[in-house]
């Protein structure tokens, strides 16, 4: 296999999923579990998983500093509680509400808006992105269910450009199986 390395945090969460994705596009995944894992890496998924949890992890295993730091150097891309993480880690300009749609029984699957196409996304216990900073562009909303589904909710977006692009998702499309946001992460 010769597409890119691809680096997956596995401390908890989606982390097969992601995986399986990575290798069925062509590309290796190789999981995080410590600073060296990160060494080579060409992109970087952050799973989602219940965000705190992930918080604690990674000040435990040593990795927050790494991760800020491979997350603004490598293409990376954060699904629901990742995209969690990259705002609390300051590399995604945006502000989060989690849960916002509702307990994980108002769990939904949907067809949503994607840069001009469209990809098919889970949403559990997803988080909404209540502000987008300066040179973030919105690449999906969503009407969505719970507690905020009065109005469309921004659930995609995209910041930077190159190497030094960030992808944020409320979202799980590695449970759907549609590789739409994965072949944008990957090129």
């Amino acid at each position: 296999m010769s597409g890119r390395l691809v680096g997956v945090l596995a401390l908890q969460g989606g982390v097969a999923e992601h995986a399986r994705m990575i290798e069925s596009l062509g590309h290796r995944p190789r999981l995080v579990r410590r600073v060296g894992d990160l060494e080579g890496i060409e992109a970087l998924v952050l799973p989602g998983g219940e965000s705190t949890t992930l918080r604690r992890l990674l000040a435990a295993f040593d990795l927050t500093e790494a991760i800020e730091d491979a997350a603004r150097r490598v293409p990376t891309l954060g699904t629901c509680a990742g995209l969690i993480l990259l705002a609390t880690l300051g590399v995604l300009d945006v502000d989060v509400e989690r849960n916002a749609f509702g307990p994980q029984v108002d769990s939904a699957t949907t067809r949503l808006p994607w840069k001009g196409g469209s990809v098919v996304a889970a949403f559990i216990r997803a988080p909404r992105i209540t502000r987008v900073g300066h040179g973030v562009r919105v690449c999906s909303t969503w009407r969505g269910v719970g507690r905020n589904g009065s109005g469309p909710a921004i659930v995609g977006v995209e910041q930077g450009e190159g190497e030094e692009r960030i992808l944020g998702v409320s979202f799980h499309p590695e449970l759907t199986g549609d590789t739409t946001i994965h072949r944008d992460l990957l090129g």
